[in-house]
Protein backbone atom coordinates (compact mmCIF):
# COMPACT_ATOMS: atom_id res chain seq x y z
CA UNK A 1 0.00 0.00 0.00
CA UNK A 2 1.43 3.34 -1.05
CA UNK A 3 -1.34 5.63 0.14
CA UNK A 4 -0.74 6.36 3.84
CA UNK A 5 -3.82 8.48 4.42
CA UNK A 6 -6.12 5.90 2.80
CA UNK A 7 -4.59 3.26 5.08
CA UNK A 8 -5.22 5.47 8.11
CA UNK A 9 -8.81 6.01 6.95
CA UNK A 10 -9.29 2.21 6.81
CA UNK A 11 -7.87 1.95 10.32
CA UNK A 12 -10.31 4.65 11.45
CA UNK A 13 -13.24 2.56 10.18
CA UNK A 14 -12.08 -0.66 11.88
CA UNK A 15 -9.34 0.09 14.41
CA UNK A 16 -9.57 -3.20 16.28
CA UNK A 17 -9.12 -5.16 13.06
CA UNK A 18 -5.85 -3.38 12.26
CA UNK A 19 -4.57 -2.52 15.72
CA UNK A 20 -5.93 -5.27 17.98
CA UNK A 21 -7.61 -2.68 20.20
CA UNK A 22 -8.82 0.91 20.01
CA UNK A 23 -5.57 2.52 21.15
CA UNK A 24 -3.40 5.41 20.00
CA UNK A 25 -0.29 3.57 21.23
CA UNK A 26 -1.20 0.58 19.04
CA UNK A 27 -1.68 2.97 16.10
CA UNK A 28 1.73 4.49 16.69
CA UNK A 29 3.30 1.01 16.74
CA UNK A 30 1.42 0.04 13.58
CA UNK A 31 2.54 3.15 11.70
CA UNK A 32 6.13 2.69 12.88
CA UNK A 33 6.05 -0.88 11.57
CA UNK A 34 4.57 0.35 8.29
CA UNK A 35 7.38 2.89 7.90
CA UNK A 36 10.08 0.39 8.77
CA UNK A 37 8.66 -2.16 6.32
CA UNK A 38 8.65 0.40 3.51
CA UNK A 39 12.23 1.38 4.35
CA UNK A 40 13.38 -2.26 4.48
CA UNK A 41 11.78 -2.86 1.07
CA UNK A 42 13.75 0.06 -0.29
CA UNK A 43 10.68 2.13 -1.11
CA UNK A 44 11.08 5.88 -1.35
CA UNK A 45 8.78 7.93 0.89
CA UNK A 46 5.67 9.14 -0.93
CA UNK A 47 4.35 12.71 -0.74
CA UNK A 48 1.97 11.58 1.98
CA UNK A 49 4.77 9.85 3.91
CA UNK A 50 6.85 13.04 3.76
CA UNK A 51 3.82 15.13 4.71
CA UNK A 52 3.11 12.92 7.74
CA UNK A 53 6.73 13.35 8.86
CA UNK A 54 5.71 16.94 9.71
CA UNK A 55 2.85 15.75 11.93
CA UNK A 56 4.90 15.44 15.18
CA UNK A 57 6.09 19.05 14.97
CA UNK A 58 2.59 20.22 14.03
CA UNK A 59 1.23 18.44 17.14
CA UNK A 60 3.86 20.10 19.35
CA UNK A 61 2.85 23.50 18.00
CA UNK A 62 -0.86 22.69 18.23
CA UNK A 63 -0.56 21.79 21.92
CA UNK A 64 2.10 24.44 22.56
CA UNK A 65 4.60 22.01 24.04
CA UNK A 66 8.33 21.62 23.66
CA UNK A 67 9.10 18.00 24.35
CA UNK A 68 10.77 14.99 22.86
CA UNK A 69 7.64 12.93 23.52
CA UNK A 70 6.00 11.29 20.52
CA UNK A 71 2.91 12.73 18.86
CA UNK A 72 0.95 9.79 20.30
CA UNK A 73 2.08 10.50 23.86
CA UNK A 74 1.26 14.19 23.51
CA UNK A 75 -2.26 13.43 22.28
CA UNK A 76 -2.67 10.79 25.01
CA UNK A 77 -1.57 13.25 27.70
CA UNK A 78 -4.40 15.60 26.67
CA UNK A 79 -6.99 12.81 26.43
CA UNK A 80 -8.99 10.74 28.91
CA UNK A 81 -7.59 7.39 27.79
CA UNK A 82 -5.99 5.57 24.85
CA UNK A 83 -9.31 5.03 23.09
CA UNK A 84 -10.36 8.68 23.24
CA UNK A 85 -6.81 9.67 22.24
CA UNK A 86 -7.16 7.55 19.09
CA UNK A 87 -10.44 9.29 18.24
CA UNK A 88 -8.73 12.64 18.83
CA UNK A 89 -5.84 11.58 16.56
CA UNK A 90 -8.23 11.09 13.64
CA UNK A 91 -9.73 14.56 14.23
CA UNK A 92 -6.28 16.14 14.47
CA UNK A 93 -5.05 14.32 11.37
CA UNK A 94 -7.99 15.68 9.37
CA UNK A 95 -7.10 19.17 10.60
CA UNK A 96 -3.43 18.57 9.78
CA UNK A 97 -4.22 17.39 6.23
CA UNK A 98 -6.54 20.35 5.66
CA UNK A 99 -4.08 22.91 7.06
CA UNK A 100 -3.11 24.03 3.57
CA UNK A 101 -6.34 23.28 1.76
CA UNK A 102 -6.19 26.63 -0.01
CA UNK A 103 -2.85 25.67 -1.58
CA UNK A 104 -2.89 23.74 -4.83
CA UNK A 105 0.39 21.94 -4.19
CA UNK A 106 2.51 20.45 -1.49
CA UNK A 107 4.44 23.70 -1.02
CA UNK A 108 4.01 23.79 2.76
CA UNK A 109 3.60 20.05 3.14
CA UNK A 110 -0.10 19.63 2.40
CA UNK A 111 -1.57 17.37 -0.21
CA UNK A 112 -2.28 18.72 -3.65
CA UNK A 113 -5.84 18.72 -4.97
CA UNK A 114 -5.24 15.76 -7.28
CA UNK A 115 -4.02 13.63 -4.36
CA UNK A 116 -7.04 14.59 -2.25
CA UNK A 117 -9.44 13.68 -5.08
CA UNK A 118 -7.55 10.46 -5.77
CA UNK A 119 -7.58 9.52 -2.09
CA UNK A 120 -11.28 10.27 -1.81
CA UNK A 121 -12.00 8.19 -4.91
CA UNK A 122 -10.03 5.26 -3.47
CA UNK A 123 -11.97 5.50 -0.20
CA UNK A 124 -15.29 5.45 -2.05
CA UNK A 125 -14.29 2.45 -4.17
CA UNK A 126 -13.02 0.32 -1.27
Amino acid sequence: MHDLYTLIEKIKKAPSMYLGRHSIICLQAFLSGYSIAKYELGEEPTKQDRDFMEFPEWIRKKFNVQTSQSWANIILFYSEDESKALDRFFELLDEFIDRNSSADSLGEGGLDIEEKVEGLAKMLIT
